[in-house]
Order: C-alpha cells, then sequence, then structure tokens
C-alpha cells in the first residue's frame, strides 16, 4: 500500500487573511504583543516555528517561548474555534474528488504545521476530517523536517504496516513541504496553489510540480 500525506494550507483549502488575526490575539494574550506578525511568512512554517520566530526577535528567550507554546495554541484554538468562517474558506480545486477517489485505495495522511486541533478545525469546515485518520501536526516539533517520521509511524500504527519512503508521497505548496520530503527520501508533489510559484517548487527539488489537484489527478506516477 502507498502513503500520501497532505499539506493543509494552500494544499487543500484556502482560509483566506481570516486567521493571522486570531493567531495575533493568541501572542498578544500570552506575551503582550503580536509582534512584527503581520509581516511574518507563513508558508509551510509550524505553528510553533512561528511563534518561536516572531516573539525572539521581539526579545524573548526561546526558553521563554517555548514553555509558553501551549498556552498560545490553547488560546489561538479557543479563537479559532469560536471565530473561524466557512464564508471566508475556500476547498482548492478537485480536493473532495481526489480524497473520494484515493479513500479506501491508499493509505492517506497528514503532514501539516498546524496544531492538530487547529487542523482539524479548518478541516471539518468542509467535512474532510473523516479522509484523514493520523498525521504530523505543530505539536511535532518546531522544524517541519521533523515531521515525516512521526506520520510514517502513526500510519503504521493505524494501517497495520510500515512504510518505505519509496512508497510515501508528501503532496504540499510550499518550499518546506519540498525540503522536508527531500529531507527523509520521500517523494514530493508540490501543487502550486499557495504562495509560491511552480518554478521556486521546481527548483526546490520537487518531483512533481502541478498547478493544482485537478491537474495532478491526470498524472498516472501520481494517482495511480
Amino acid at each position: 500500500m502507498r502513503l500520501l500525506l497532505f499539506d493543509i494550507d494552500g494544499t487543500l483549502l484556502d482560509c483566506g487573511r481570516q486567521v493571522r488575526p486570531l493567531f495575533a490575539a493568541a501572542l498578544e494574550e500570552v506575551f503582550g504583543t503580536s509582534g512584527r506578525l503581520d509581516g511574518y511568512d507563513f508558508a509551510g512554517k509550524p505553528d510553533p516555528r512561528i511563534v518561536l520566530d516572531v516573539m525572539t526577535a521581539e526579545g524573548f528567550t526561546a526558553e521563554r517561548v517555548m514553555a509558553e507554546l501551549p498556552r498560545v495554541r490553547d488560546s489561538y484554538v479557543r479563537r479559532l474555534a469560536a471565530g473561524l468562517d466557512r464564508e471566508r474558506m475556500r476547498l482548492l480545486p478537485a480536493v473532495s474528488e481526489i480524497l473520494e477517489r484515493l479513500h479506501g485505495r491508499v493509505a492517506i495522511g497528514l503532514v501539516t504545521g498546524n496544531w492538530e486541533a487547529g487542523a482539524r478545525l479548518k478541516l471539518g469546515q468542509f467535512d474532510l476530517n473523516r479522509y484523514f485518520p493520523v498525521g504530523a501536526f505543530g505539536e511535532d516539533g518546531v522544524d517541519r523536517s521533523d515531521f515525516p517520521p512521526r506520520a510514517l509511524e502513526r500510519a503504521a500504527l493505524h494501517y497495520g504496516e510500515a512504510f518505505r519512503a519509496e512508497e510515501t508521497m508528501i503532496i504540499g505548496d510550499s518550499l518546506l513541504d519540498v525540503a522536508c520530503a527531500r529531507a527523509h527520501g520521500v517523494r514530493a508533489l508540490a501543487v502550486a496553489t499557495g504562495r509560491t510559484s511552480a518554478t521556486a517548487l521546481a527548483e526546490a527539488g520537487a518531483d512533481w510540480v502541478v498547478t493544482d489537484l485537478f491537474a495532478a489527478a491526470s498524472c498516472h506516477a501520481v494517482f495511480a
């Protein structure tokens, strides 16, 4: 069996700009400031990395920031649950069709920088959680390259078999999605539905680059 590990934001769905203010409010609650979050590039960054980068830039020690991560997570998830607006979100092209086609034929999971509760809230807006029984999430580390081994371990437990790197594919829209796949010898399918160009994704070493998942559906090597 093959294992396909999907990113969420920019790959499966787009929340628009509504998440950033919620994240900023969580930082302000815990640290008294959101720092320079407005200018920070979220693409592919795990939630803990965002907090660490933004708050250490404000002079907080890394030790203090790491100790406060659970409070930031809880504040952010609470705000996300109360404030996430389905009408301002967008399911990206062919996502439902692709997931339904793959369901039951291959093993499916997540590799996302979202804290798990936040990931589930976003996916739940489109009833997508049922496709993703396992995954790696923001709780698994600060660097995205830490995530694939955790996802493979959980997939092995859930599906009852181990998955080799050559049987696994990471599907995402950012340079960090490609980098974390390459770091573990996993193939990378890059979709140019986020904020990173197809050219940049190809130059980063993605095995395949497509405009969106609708285009990927016709690629026999990817979803056969």
